[in-house]
């Protein structure tokens, strides 16, 4: 099975919180909520775009997701000493002890 990682870097010249990234990952799930909706016709309007362009518009608004849930895993790191890297090897292999990998 081919493993595919992604990752998402460290963002410079912020100074965020837990409480304001939390925020922000609310609003980012939002933008994603709206497009998938919007893009999808699920809110009454015609959808107009090509497939491709829509499904564009939805990984932007998810890697936003991602962005932000990265960085307050960074946060977290800064602000209470946990090690993200042990802490996704835990993560991995929680999801091989439930058959995902």
């Amino acid at each position: 099975m081919q493993r595919k990682t992604l990752s998402l870097p460290k963002l410079e010249r912020l100074t965020p919180t837990l409480e304001s990234t939390m925020l922000k990952i609310t609003e980012e799930v939002g933008e994603l909520a709206q497009a998938i909706g919007k893009f999808r016709g699920l809110s009454g309007e015609e959808t107009r775009m090509p497939d491709e362009e829509v499904v564009r518009a939805i990984v932007t608004e998810l890697l936003d997701v991602a962005q932000t849930a990265t960085s307050m895993m960074f946060v977290i790191e800064d602000l209470y000493g946990i090690d993200i890297e042990r802490e996704v090897e835990r993560h991995i292999e929680k999801l091989r002890r439930k058959g995902y990998l």
